[in-house]
Formats: structure tokens, sequence, C-alpha cells
């Protein structure tokens, strides 16, 4: 069957789903990594033809498209900050308001002139996309990671390898923590700490899509309605006591509850505290300093 015959097909099952810009995206993404074929070579051979072997995997990618499994899902494998990350069940697929957490702690070090290397620990860590892509940004780092899932663990260990980072990471419920000293060493003073925890209330879920709410970990995602900030207040508690002076906390935050955060900052006495907006306007990110 010609390919273009079967990217009809997909259009037709699914544009009512996503749109035709949307599909023509997964299309074109499936057809690279199945056959290797870029778009453009589909655009100048239209009679581009796959055998009757190759059609099932194209055909698998449209039932589970139609049941809006995510197509990094589909794929096994997501790209964040340029480089890429092995995904699944277990892990929140990386998303570009992260990358600019990621970014604005590049930017806010890249004078660092620290002669030893900086500690940087990433909580609730996933696929690893923050913590590697910050470790592969910044040769002078050790990175440390945590997470509660052993599952989520394991993909990240598997993307730390790929990226061909060194990742010190460790298993732990921060919630049940008295401190951060969960990894093989004496007591660590880090430089940064950086989270991207569950904030995503209850009350929310009416405004996100099923491939959220049917393919990603909700232990990742949701807070309870009547305590949003629970990871937040326990993370800062921590970090309090393990930032070394001056160091810095970093968060990916609810866009509902920017001033929420600053008050709960405010109120632990982090110093500078700055409340920053996604390429969209929307409070997204915040920084603090130890005191």
């Amino acid at each position: 069957m010609r390919l273009k015959d079967i990217q009809n097909i997909f259009h037709k099952e699914l544009d009512e789903i996503y749109g035709k810009n949307e599909v023509d995206s997964f299309f074109f993404m499936l057809a690279e990594d199945y056959f290797g074929i870029e778009r453009f070579a589909l655009v100048l051979d239209p009679e581009f033809v796959i055998t009757k072997e190759q059609e099932t995997p194209m055909f698998k990618a449209l039932s589970e498209l139609k049941l809006e499994k995510p197509i990094q899902h589909i794929l096994g494998k997501a790209h964040f900050y340029s480089l890429e990350f092995l995904v699944n069940e277990h892990t929140l697929i990386p998303r570009p308001e992260t990358e600019e957490l990621v970014n604005l702690i590049l930017f806010n070090i890249k004078n660092n002139s620290k002669s030893e290397p900086l500690r940087i620990l990433d909580i609730g860590t996933g696929s690893g996309c923050i913590a590697i892509s910050l470790q592969k940004n910044l040769p002078n780092t050790q990175v440390y990671a945590i997470d509660i899932s052993a599952e989520a663990l394991e993909i990240a260990k598997k993307n730390a390898t790929h990226n061909e980072v060194e990742i010190k990471f460790a298993q732990a419920d921060v919630l049940h923590l008295e401190d951060l000293n969960v990894f093989e060493e004496d007591e660590i003073l880090f430089d940064i700490i950086v989270s991207n925890p569950p904030y995503v209330r209850e009350l929310e879920k009416k405004e996100m899509r099923k491939n959220v709410l049917d393919y990603e970990p909700s232990t990742a995602l949701f807070v309870e309605d009547n305590d949003p900030l629970i990871f937040y207040n326990k993370i800062a508690n921590l970090a309090k006591a393990q930032l070394s002076p001056k160091g810095s906390l970093y968060f990916e935050i609810n866009q509902y509850l920017g001033k929420e955060m600053m008050n709960l900052l405010q109120e632990k006495d982090f110093e500078t505290i700055e409340l920053h907006g996604d390429t969209f306007g929307v409070d997204r990110m915040i920084k603090a300093v130890n005191s």
C-alpha cells in the first residue's frame, strides 16, 4: 500500500479527534521512526509503497491513537531539551513548559564562579528529563535525583545512560522524608534543588484530555483540592535545611496558585522570591533563595 493512502486513512479516522495538522504530525513521526522516511521524502515521492508487513505497526498505531494513547507512548520516547528520552506509563511525558524551567536554571547559573562542582538535586525526577538536561549542559556539576516510583527510576537510569551522563539516583517518598540524606554520602548541602511535583488539583481534571488522564501516572499529576501545595510545603521545609547558604530552590507550579506559592516561600523566610511566566505569560515557575 502507498504510504499516502495510509495517511489518508489516518485523516479519515483521526481528524475529528485531533485536527488535521496534528494528525499529519503523528503520521510523519511514525513514518520516520518506523521506516526512516522523513517528511520531505514523502512529499517528493507520493507513490512510496510499503509492504504488508510494514503496514502492521502503522495500523496498530492508528488504533492506539483512536483510543487517544499519547504518540510518545506509542513510539516509546519523547524529545526534551534537544535530547531523547524513553517514556512509558510510569513517567510523565516531558513538556515544553518544563524546558523553560531548565532554561531558567541554566540562565541563572551560567556565570557560576565556584571552583568545586555545583550540587543539584531533582525531586520527583520521573523520566529524568530535568536532571539529565542540567547535567548535560553543566559539566561542572554533580546531579542527584529522587523519585517515589521504582519503575520511573528504572527509565530515568536508562535515559541517563542513553544520554551519556552520570546521575546519582535514589528511591524515596519525599512526603515521608525527615531529611534529604538518601544517598550513600555524608550529609549533602545542595546548591540547587529543583522539583516539578504533582500540582494539578482534582477539580482541574475536567480541563485535561483523555490522553493525559488515561495514560500518564496520576500520582505524578494530581493533589487533593484541600491541600494543593502539600509537596511544595514539604520540599521547601527540606530545602531550608539542606540548601547551601544562598542556594536556590526552583519549582514548576500550578498556574492558578502563583500568589499562594509566593506566600508559602515568604513564610519560610526564603529570599529573592521570583515568579516567572512561561512563553504564554502563564505563571509557571518560581525561584527562591535560601537565607
